[in-house]
Parts: structure tokens; sequence; C-alpha cells
């Protein structure tokens, strides 16, 4: 298997090549429906998600989406 190497909020990180980013996500432990992601400096729209590959040398910030209320 060929991996890629790409930085996640700041970690150079090993990845599986060919993987696209929901696959990505959930291979680093994330829950995909409850996140927002920007790859090289672009917020990603969801929609894209499922098609956009992940690629040698990406930067990617990961945050968390978290609810609350009063």
């Amino acid at each position: 298997m060929n991996a890629i190497t790409i930085r996640v909020n700041g970690e150079m990180r090993q990845a599986p090549a060919g993987l696209n980013l929901v696959q990505l996500l959930r291979e680093l432990g994330y829950r995909p429906e409850l996140v927002v992601v920007e790859c090289n400096g672009e917020i990603l729209p969801r929609q894209g998600w499922n098609t956009r590959l992940v690629v040698e040398s990406d930067a990617l910030e990961v945050v968390t989406i978290v609810g609350g209320g009063a």
C-alpha cells in the first residue's frame, strides 16, 4: 500500500494514498458529519468530500463541531 504525507491541524501525518476526504477523516478517527474541513486554505463544501481525493502535501485543518445550548 502506498502512503502519502499530509499535514493535519499542523501535524505531519502518513495516510494511505487514494482516499477521498470522507475516507481519510474516518481513517483519522473523525466523524465526517461532525467536522468542518479547510484544505490548503479553502473551506471545502461538504457535498464535494466524496469526490475530493486527498493528495501528497495537502494541508488540512479539521474543526470539530460542538453542540451546546442554553
